[in-house]
């Protein structure tokens, strides 16, 4: 066919793969999605991401009236949601750049502290354990308990 127009016979071109590099937020998709279904009307999940101007916006028109909204959690909830460098929201985990590295660090060394007071606490059964079995071993040999 010689216009402009597509037929059905005609085959139409195949969508232009996305490059391997393409960059991804450190912004959790998943906290967007809960931000986007509890409060997407006022663009809390635009705030979050970095997009202020538009959740302002999105903010001063209830979420577009709700049409604004509705596309904003189906996009969100499919991963082509992007955030205010551009970067595709992608992610489902929360990484430890969103939270800042202090945060991070203070996740370590509580469990590190945790650790510490858990392996005081085992050696302090072992010991009790040890002693239990004495006593019974001073028991049976004494006669006062019957031999299993």
């Amino acid at each position: 066919m010689t216009s402009g127009s597509l037929s059905h016979y005609e085959p139409m071109e195949p969508p232009e793969p996305r490059p391997a590099g393409t960059p991804v937020s450190e912004r959790s998709r998943g906290l967007a999605l809960g931000l986007a279904l509890v409060g997407g009307m006022f663009g809390l999940h635009r705030f979050y991401t970095g997009r202020t101007q538009s959740g302002i916006w999105m903010c001063l028109t209830l979420g577009g009236m709700g049409i604004w909204y509705l596309y904003d959690v189906v996009v969100v909830a499919a991963g082509e949601f992007h955030d205010g460098d551009g970067r595709r929201v992608a992610r489902w985990d929360v990484s430890d750049a969103a939270i800042g590295p202090a945060a991070s660090e203070g996740r370590v060394s509580d469990l590190e502290d945790r650790m510490l007071g858990l392996e005081s606490q085992v050696g302090e059964l072992a010991e009790r354990l040890d002693f239990a079995e004495r006593l019974l071993a001073q028991a049976r040999e004494r006669g006062s308990l019957p031999k299993a």
